[in-house]
């Protein structure tokens, strides 16, 4: 059996290969129930379990020296202030369910099982296949724009995740005006799916010379775009135009960032959701705004000098200006994080402690995790920054095109996911997690073999 496990190293370029496709791409249908929660266990986590064992076996002569990488150090201390926190919270507040604790811990190593196949990828794998995974994340795009299409416009089947009823796996439609999910579990994952992996392409099409490979990109850009425009995420739409614009920035393709901010823009207004939501907030933002500058009238009655009661007439109410999602975040799940974080500063109340969402991921490594969580939660994307960003941006020599594509623009694309966080629990979501890991594994791998 050993030997077994030994020789699948061989197959570590399938390995990629199957989490980019099957991730993304498989909906999340529940297949054990675990009480207490709306989460399930799914195929997915025990896919990801195997390739933890292969991993484990394969890569165990190496792992003093795998170890030993500074953000492979960060990861290991976050996961440590993790558990800390954890037992903290079961022990010693008992502010969680010692289950749902665990597993929220469990996951979040899980999570970061994608990042050691990719960061050890070069180990065992080749350079050359760069371009095997990019043609399979083209193939992933384009598909999940075609499920997507199918959504709108055919009835195919919605499966999301987003309350205890949906979570069942029940199949529903798309109405007009909603969401487009295609096969994630909600629109926010895919969105910063995208915001993650367009830039790659966007980098590639002013890179790549030949018109037959810009020809094949092009279509995957729009594909992206309409994914895009339809998940009607306000947020994602500003971060993909930063990732975007930074990733052609790094190439140096100035010109190219017009015209990539014109192209975009242009398809995006077409989008009638994604103008309502636009005009939503701004109508709100305006309407807070001319409520501080209103002046109520007065609210008594004033007595004339032959006693008769004169009413002066009251003003009438202040207007209600409200967006759904930033109330929802302003005055529910933000002060619930910030609550957890003053109960205790240093650890927090633990994983699981303030529901399954807060959308803002800092906020709740504070509230869950304390101060302590949260540095090293930062200090892992510090470390990450530090390998890709600082390396490519003086565009090293001795790269192909494809690479250089895809390290600008995952350099590019960081930004964008990190501002996402701010208003999404966007390294929460699976199917988007597991992804950003593998992807920023493969990245650092080939930034630590190109430096070697």
């Amino acid at each position: 059996m050993l030997r077994l496990f030994q020789s699948l190293s061989r197959q570590f370029k399938y390995f990629v290969a199957i989490v980019l496709m099957a991730i993304p791409l498989y909906p999340k249908f529940p297949f054990i129930k675990i009480p207490g929660t709306f989460v399930s266990i799914r195929l997915e986590d025990f896919l990801m379990a195997f390739i933890a064992l292969v991993l484990a076996i394969n890569l165990l002569p190496f792992a003093k020296k795998i170890l030993a990488g500074q953000i492979e150090k960060a990861i290991i201390i976050y996961l440590s202030v993790g558990l800390i926190s954890l037992v903290s919270a079961i022990f010693l507040s008992d502010r969680v369910i010692p289950h749902l604790g665990v597993l929220h811990w469990l996951r979040r190593i899980e999570y970061f099982i994608p990042f050691f196949l990719g960061s050890s990828y070069f180990l065992k794998g080749k350079r050359a296949d760069f371009e095997f995974f990019l043609k399979i994340l083209m193939v992933v795009i384009f598909i999940s724009f075609v499920y997507g299409l199918g959504q709108r416009h055919f009835h195919w089947p919605v499966i999301v995740t987003q309350n205890e009823e949906y979570s069942k796996g029940i199949a529903l439609r798309w109405i007009e005006g909603s969401h487009i999910n295609s096969t994630f579990a909600g629109h926010y994952d895919l969105a910063t799916f995208l915001v993650f992996t367009l830039p790659i392409f966007i980098s590639l099409f002013f890179l790549v010379k030949g018109k037959i490979s810009k020809a094949a990109i092009i279509p995957v850009f729009f594909a992206g775009l309409w994914l895009l425009a339809n998940a009607v995420s306000r947020i994602s739409i500003v971060s993909f135009l930063l990732a975007g614009s930074l990733s052609l920035l790094i190439i140096k393709k100035y010109r190219a960032i017009i015209l990539f901010l014109v192209v975009s823009l242009i398809f995006f207004s077409f989008s009638t959701n994604l103008w309502a939501r636009y005009s939503r907030l701004i109508e709100v933002t305006k309407g807070k705004i001319e409520k501080l500058f209103m002046v109520a009238g007065p609210a008594y009655a004033i007595e004339s000098p032959r006693r008769e009661n004169v009413s002066v007439p009251r003003a009438s109410p202040a207007p209600v200006f409200e967006d759904r999602s930033t109330s929802i975040r302003l005055n529910v799940e933000w002060p619930r994080a910030i609550r957890a974080f003053l109960i205790n500063p240093f650890l927090g109340t633990g994983y699981s402690s303030i529901t399954l969402a807060t959308d803002n991921d800092y906020l709740r490594a504070l509230g869950e995790t304390g101060l302590l969580g949260l540095a090293s939660f930062i200090i892992v994307f510090l470390a990450l920054i530090n390998i890709i960003i600082a390396k490519v941006i003086p565009a090293p020599k001795g790269l192909s095109t494809i690479e250089t594509s895809f390290l600008t623009g995952i350099a590019g694309a960081l930004p964008g996911v990190f501002l996402n966080a701010v208003f999404i629990d966007i390294f929460e979501a699976s199917k988007f997690a597991i992804i950003f890991w593998l992807l920023s594994g493969l990245a650092v791998g080939l930034v630590r073999q190109i430096y070697k």
